[in-house]
C-alpha cells in the first residue's frame, strides 16, 4: 500500500471463514496468540463481507483490550498509542466491515500515512487495471514476505515471529514504523 497510487478496498466480495477479516496474530507471553471477532455467520446462506454482523454476547473488545495490554505494556511505544487505539475496544462494533474499516484509518492515523482509497463498486473476480491483493486476506494461504526482524518484547524468549497484526510493529519500532515498512520493499 505504501507504494501504491491508490488503494482499492473490496466491498462487495463473499464472506469467507478462516480469513484474516475477523482475526489477526499478536505476541504474547508465550508465543503467538490469535485475536478472532465474533462474527453472525451461517455457511448454509452465502452472505457478503459487509453484511457480516459482530457476535457482542462475548466481551471479546475487553478481552482483545487486556490481551494487548499483556503483550505490550512494556513495548517502547504501548503508551504513545493507547489513546489512539482504545476506543477500537470500547465502542461497541456491531458490522464487521465497518469495525475493520475503521481499524484501518486508525492505523493510517497511527503510521501517520496518507493513502488515497477508494471502494469498489461491485465484486469482479478477476482485475485486469490494478494489482490484485485480496489473496492476502486468506489465512491458510499464508505468504512468505522475509520482513527484517525487529525487536519484539518476547524476542529473547522465542525469537522473531513475523506476519503479526501491524500493532506489534507499532508498538515495538512506534515512528519508525512507517520508515521500516518502507525499507522492506526497496526493492519494487
Amino acid at each position: 500500500m505504501l507504494k501504491a497510487g491508490e488503494v482499492v478496498l473490496e466491498m462487495h466480495d463473499n464472506y469467507q471463514k478462516q480469513t484474516y477479516r475477523n482475526r489477526t496474530f499478536i505476541y504474547g507471553a508465550n508465543g503467538k496468540l490469535q485475536l478472532s471477532v465474533p462474527v453472525v455467520y451461517s455457511q448454509k446462506e452465502r452472505q457478503q463481507y459487509r453484511n457480516i454482523n459482530i457476535h457482542n454476547t462475548e466481551k471479546w473488545q475487553m478481552l482483545h483490550w487486556k490481551s494487548l495490554e499483556s503483550a505490550y505494556k512494556t513495548s517502547p511505544f504501548f503508551e504513545f498509542y493507547e489513546d489512539e487505539l482504545l476506543p477500537l475496544f470500547t465502542e461497541e462494533a456491531v458490522n464487521l466491515l465497518a469495525f475493520n474499516l475503521k481499524c484501518f484509518e486508525t492505523i493510517l492515523d497511527c503510521l501517520q500515512l496518507d493513502l488515497t482509497t477508494s471502494e469498489t463498486e461491485s465484486f469482479q473476480k478477476e482485475t485486469t487495471d490494478k494489482s490484485d491483493f485480496r489473496y492476502l486476506a486468506n489465512s491458510r494461504k499464508e505468504p512468505n514476505f522475509n520482513f527484517d526482524n525487529y525487536t519484539q518484547v518476547f524476542g529473547e524468549k522465542h525469537g522473531f515471529i513475523g506476519n503479526l497484526s501491524i500493532l506489534d510493529l507499532l508498538f515495538n519500532e512506534g515512528p519508525n514504523a512507517l520508515s521500516y515498512l518502507e525499507n522492506q520493499f526497496k526493492h519494487l
